[in-house]
């Protein structure tokens, strides 16, 4: 019934807007005409420039496929999930649209495919991106010199098991040199999860098996409203925004646990968050002697999360576990580079600086398991000073690059007020970078590079507090995780339609998640056994892997296929135990330019079991995703209906054997469902705001 409801809807708007769609100008993805020269334009296919894959969106089948974020799902080696951008076989990745960093996921929807003009997936990114960087995603949209008002609106309606809603409102005033923008969104989003757990150990000489239950609702409710200017007057060019982001979410689970053979015991958790933070960001940038280019971005951020956690058993006669946590989070940032050229090739030379504070006052409320997860009061603070130099140059065929950066970071880690000698430290690290490359044609490169980085772990899992999970069941981060070393050799190659990406990676001190047994006090037993307790938490490993992709893709008149096979092999024993087993994976994504500016996808994935990192993750041979999308006015107005997971056949499952325990996780995501997509854009224009990021991982961290 929704399914008819949303096909109703579309239909009547399809029916209203068919009269113009006759009177429509032709698309510019064969032939245009500009100043009186008609220019045709060839089906353009994803190239490989040094370690840099180059795809160009006008001429191509992709041009009117609907926003950004369609046109990112269907390039190789990109991957989207609700509206999730990653890179096969790479982590962190960094969005940059027009030169500035993606702040949230919104901007890629509002912006749309007839806009854009190139998109760079860079594989190997230098030393002027931050050493925790995996691949860079670069975004270049046309440009648009419009003066005047300019309104963008964007709806989505979702329906998987409910219903999720989301609107966008952008407006921005051009006048002269100055440009101002004020825009907001508003997100309510309702998701449930179902999954089982079973852990399985031999405990005092038994085997023993602690298992539960999980019927998840999690229900979010998310804002966020901008307001900036930018002003350009010759080469100089400054500009500064604020953001505001509200968010309440609540999460409910109702389900059960227990101990071997017992009755399973009904558990009921509610969590309450409530959360906001206030961003300000600025830059400046000036052209000078016509080939000095500098550039200043600074970025302040506060926030604040609080969470309330509720644990009761119906059916048991026991106190209710509550527990609360309040993180206040601040951030100085600031990045200064200067770029000019400098011996027949492009010189970039700057300083990353960065002053991070968190908090975390944990308070566990029900005296009894408060013996074992005691209250805390953790406070981390972080000064970083990084100098990073690049240069590149092409030398007839060949092409090379060479940066270092090098960066001095204190780190003060406190608990209860008391300084931990152990965790806080001071560190010098210096990470080179080179990249070498050779153009045999057109169509046919091949390039080599290696990277040292330094991967510092998230501030969430930093911390020496736990949470309660069950009767025998207990989270934690770990305050002693180490930075990760990780030395990668790339190889990228391109032999006409063919390209292979593959990546030798050694990770040192890599932090991963293990579940062992937890000493917990015996006076606090009520339950039968409830001295058991398991505890799940992050811990250094060394890791090497492998991974490499085949990707083949030609556009063949209006279709264009674009196919991609996979395997990542990992090498990697904790306490005896191997994970090993290798993981092949396949994406077939087809995009098809149907008559009268209507666009068909079609995209199917899969991959077989296998290990990452002390996962051991399910088998999914089969998943199947469709949309039909259509412009109107002059591109002006966008509908696309899609279908994600048609056949439910995604598996989400997993399991995990570390220190003998063993961990089987079954779970049901709601992905399987429709969605609608509406997008008006009036005088359309691209983003506004033209800094960068002063430093992209220290938010990411927090």
């Amino acid at each position: 019934m929704n399914a008819e409801i949303l096909i109703s809807i579309i239909a009547a708007i399809l029916t209203v807007s068919s009269f113009n769609a006759r009177s429509q100008e032709v698309t510019d993805s064969l032939t245009r005409k500009l100043q009186e020269v008609v220019v045709t334009a060839r089906q353009p296919a994803t190239e490989l420039v040094g370690t840099t894959l180059v795809s160009t969106i006008p001429g191509s089948n992709l041009a009117d496929i609907g926003n950004t974020l369609d046109v990112l799902a269907q390039l190789p080696m990109i991957k989207v999930e609700d509206n999730t951008v990653s890179v096969i076989g790479k982590g962190n990745v960094e969005i940059y649209i027009d030169g500035r960093p993606m702040r949230d996921e919104m901007e890629l929807q509002q912006i749309l495919s007839s806009n854009l003009r190139k998109v760079e997936l860079l594989m190997a990114p230098g030393a002027a991106y931050e050493s925790t960087t995996g691949a860079v995603l670069r975004i270049t949209t046309k440009r648009n010199l419009a003066q005047g008002l300019s309104v963008t609106d964007q709806l989505q309606l979702q329906c998987r098991r409910r219903w999720s809603v989301m609107d966008y409102l952008a407006l921005n005033y051009r006048l002269s040199a100055w440009d101002i923008y004020l825009d907001g969104s508003y997100n309510h989003d309702d998701k449930i999860i179902k999954g089982l757990t079973t852990n399985t150990l031999t405990y005092n000489g038994t085997e023993t098996v602690v298992g539960s239950s999980q019927h998840n609702n999690f229900l979010s409710n998310t804002g966020i409203i901008r307001g900036g200017f930018n002003y350009t007057l010759g080469n100089q060019s400054f500009g500064a925004y604020y953001r505001y982001n509200p968010e309440r979410g609540n999460f409910t689970n109702n389900g059960a646990e227990w101990l071997d053979n017992e009755t399973p015991l009904s558990r009921v958790i509610d969590k309450s968050t409530r959360a906001h933070s206030h961003l300000v960001s600025m830059y400046y940038e000036n052209t000078f002697a016509d080939k000095y280019l500098l550039h200043f971005d600074g970025d302040y951020k506060h926030s604040v999360a609080g969470n309330s956690v509720a644990t009761n058993y119906p059916d048991a006669a026991a106190d209710d576990v509550n527990s609360t946590d309040n993180r206040h989070s601040t951030l100085w940032a600031g990045k200064l580079y200067l770029n000019f050229p400098l011996a027949k090739g492009d010189f970039t030379v700057g300083t990353q600086d960065s002053y991070t504070h968190t908090s975390l006052d944990y308070q566990m409320l029900n005296a009894q398991v408060g013996q074992y997860i005691p209250s805390s009061l953790t406070d981390a603070r972080q000064m970083s000073a990084a100098a990073f130099a690049s240069w590149k140059r092409i030398f007839g065929k060949f092409n090379m690059s060479v940066g270092a950066r090098y960066e001095y970071v204190d780190y003060d880690f406190k608990v209860n007020g008391k300084r931990d000698e152990k965790v806080s430290r001071r560190d010098n690290l210096l990470t080179p970078d080179i990249s070498l490359g050779y153009s045999f044609n057109d169509r046919s490169q091949i390039s080599l590079s290696y990277k040292l980085t330094t991967v510092k772990p998230p501030y969430s899992q930093l911390t020496g507090s736990l949470s309660y999970v069950g009767r025998h069941e207990i989270e934690g981060g770990n305050p002693g995780l180490r930075d990760e070393r990780m030395h990668d050799v790339q190889l990228s190659g391109m032999c006409n339609d063919f390209m292979l990406q593959a990546d030798l990676t050694r990770g040192i001190d890599t932090y991963a998640f293990v579940k062992q047994l937890y000493p917990a006090d015996l006076s606090a037993c009520r339950f039968r056994r409830n001295n058991l307790q398991l505890l799940m938490h992050p811990v250094n490993i060394d890791v090497t892997a492998l991974s490499a992709y085949l990707v083949w893709s030609r556009p063949i008149r209006r279709w264009t296929p674009n196919i991609t096979l996979g395997l990542y092999k990992q090498w990697l024993d904790i306490a005896g135990t191997d994970y090993n087993r290798p993981i092949f994976s396949y994406f077939f994504d087809n995009t098809i330019a149907l008559p009268k500016n209507w666009t068909l996808t079609v995209d199917m994935s899969g991959q077989g079991r296998g290990d990452m990192h002390t996962n051991q993750f399910g088998t999914t041979w089969f998943t199947m995703e469709v949309s039909i999308g259509k412009t109107f006015l002059n591109r002006s107005l966008t509908l696309k209906l899609s279908a994600t997971d048609i056949f439910n056949t995604a598996n989400n499952d997993w399991t995990m054997n570390t220190y003998g325990v063993f961990v089987n996780k079954q779970q049901k995501y709601d992905r399987r469902g429709v969605c609608l997509n509406i997008i008006y854009q009036f005088n359309p224009r691209k983003n506004k705001y033209k800094g960068n990021s002063a430093s992209e991982a220290e938010m990411k961290r927090l």
